[in-house]
């Protein structure tokens, strides 16, 4: 049987659901507790967060762009061997993709999972319990089950604001959390800093965890989780094909935005999985037969990279092997010819797909995208879909013409307009801006089993 679970969402992005859901599971684990959990959303940030609250890998689910065999089989893996599931929301409860999907309420609807509000009272009174109201009655299949009130400033202010609820709605105020600077995340351009740069992040998961046994009721709580998962116990996710049966994959602060679903997805196919430092020199094994370089912060270790020697060195040698390499996003930046850092300082990179980028004049691009191979390759075939996102503020400056060269995608945004070609692929490596998370068709077992080293797909 599936464990219990509930969500922790909340009205508006910064009203502290990260620090709340964290407290929770480090609070949680101290009284003895398996406490398993998910971000709901494309984030790779707040999981590792999660997992060094819980000591347990904390995966994504994403209603939009995930199928629903991924969602399950996530759910299920989720749920497995544990007391009880915490998942943290994204953003407000009802905000999605542009189209209305892909909501906390619409997986908290999916799941039939009690949602519990955290509402910043800071600057609010009596008038939370309108909004509170508003998003308990705003659809008829989420089920908001209890609030928690945040950066509440006395205990005359916690009163009010449980008077003002209980007098509107039988919804209980589980807890109200006091003000504390030291509990505030720090935060950059791509969201909350990385657990590993995080000072004292054990000192900070233990104080937030004895303010929530302090200010909120973790009885009350458990008592509103329901089972969570669908019970289809189907084969375990594979989001995408792997990329060869040797797979090294980069992992540091610079490269550290790998979904653990894919990455096991590829193991339970049968890849091998290593994994890299690019930060400290490290080339990509010999023995691998393709690399894979995820999203980071590449553009605030530019200088760094391009000092080091021994891994451009391996990259370019993997590639005159023909062995398969790809990059998303910061991975895709560091594959073309330089990058400019915010200084305006240009540094050479591996000069392995005919393309600058620059991070000089920073400009948000965001959003879910569908996106289509334009050529095949170990992703899969010529026209296989994908669904995934984009979310980076460097831009292209520089792209050279190459008579092997070609876009690697065709993609649209969540309401069906095309964006656009994006990424390049050259020979034996490839890479864009874009994020995959699921392949959109189920192929065969067989296209997602490795059976030995894969190869480009010949044209």
């Amino acid at each position: 049987m599936s464990a219990p679970g509930v969500i922790i969402a909340a009205p508006a992005s910064g009203s502290g659901k990260t620090m709340v859901t964290l407290a929770l599971l480090r609070a949680l684990r101290a009284q003895g507790l398996s406490v398993g959990s998910f971000k709901v959303g494309p984030d790779y940030i707040d999981p590792v967060f999660h997992a060094r609250a819980s000591a347990r890998t904390c995966p994504n689910l994403d209603s939009w762009a995930m199928r629903i065999e991924t969602l399950s089989g996530i759910a299920d893996q989720v749920a497995s061997d544990v007391d009880l599931v915490i998942g943290e929301g994204v953003m407000g409860l009802f905000d999605g993709a542009l189209i209305g999907q892909g909501s906390t309420a619409d997986l908290a609807s999916l799941f039939d999972m009690p949602v519990v509000l955290v509402v910043d009272a800071g600057r609010m009174g009596a008038s939370a319990a309108a909004l509170i109201e508003g998003f308990i009655n705003h659809r008829e299949d989420v089920d908001v089950a209890g609030i928690i009130f945040n950066r509440v400033a006395s205990e005359i202010h916690a009163d009010l604001l449980k008077r003002a609820c209980d007098d509107h709605f039988s919804q209980p105020v589980i807890g109200c959390l006091p003000t504390e600077a030291s509990l505030e995340m720090p935060s950059r351009h791509l969201g909350l800093v990385q657990a590993d740069e995080k000072p004292s992040l054990e000192t900070f998961l233990d104080k937030a965890a004895a303010i929530i046994q302090d200010h909120l009721n973790l009885d009350q709580l458990r008592r509103l989780a329901r089972p969570f998962g669908l019970g289809l116990y189907g084969p375990p996710p594979c989001p995408l094909r792997p990329l060869g049966q040797r797979i090294a994959v980069a992992d540091d602060l610079a490269f550290a935005f790998a979904y653990p679903t894919l990455l096991q997805g590829w193991r339970q196919a049968g890849a091998e999985i290593t994994t890299f430092s690019p930060l400290a020199n490290e080339p990509p094994p010999k023995e691998a037969d393709a690399v894979f370089l995820p999203g980071g912060y590449p553009e605030l270790h530019a200088g760094q990279l391009a000092a080091n020697t021994a891994f451009f060195d391996g990259l370019r040698g993997t590639a005159a092997a023909s062995g398969f390499i790809y990059g998303e996003c910061g991975g895709f930046m560091v594959l073309g010819d330089g990058l400019i850092d915010k200084e305006g300082k240009r540094h050479a990179m591996a000069g392995l797909l005919p393309v600058s980028t620059s991070f000089e004049k920073p400009r948000r691009h965001l959003g879910y995208r569908t996106l289509t191979l334009e050529q095949p390759c170990p992703l899969g075939s010529k026209g296989t879909t994908f669904r995934g996102h984009e979310f980076h503020y460097a831009s292209v400056t520089e792209q050279n013409e190459s008579q092997s060269q070609r876009n690697l995608f065709r993609a649209k945004d969540a309401r069906g307009n095309d964006k656009g070609a994006y990424g390049l692929i050259e020979g034996s490596v490839a890479g864009s801006f874009l994020h995959v998370i699921d392949r959109v068709v189920e192929p065969s077992d067989d296209d997602f089993r490795t059976t030995g080293p894969l190869r480009v797909i010949k044209s």
